[in-house]
């Protein structure tokens, strides 16, 4: 999975969010997303959201690390 492929499937997962993805192997990615689906979320919620949409890709190993950063807008 590259990096704009992981971009393109959480702008479809948070429409109307803010998102961001940096990536320099394609293994491990650095995740930005600010979206209104986190409110009333603990930090813990948000990111397990989030992992829930690469859920097959991190049992596979595909996407080996994935930092994320959440917020509610």
């Amino acid at each position: 999975m590259t990096a704009n492929e992981m971009l393109e499937r959480l702008k479809k997962s948070y429409p109307e969010s803010i998102v961001n993805v940096i990536s320099d192997d394609n293994v491990h990615f650095d995740v930005v997303v600010e979206s209104k689906a986190f409110s009333g979320l603990s930090r813990i919620e948000q990111h397990q959201h989030v992992m829930k949409v690469f859920d097959a890709e991190l049992k596979t190993g595909e996407v080996h690390a994935l930092s994320l950063k959440t917020k509610s807008l």
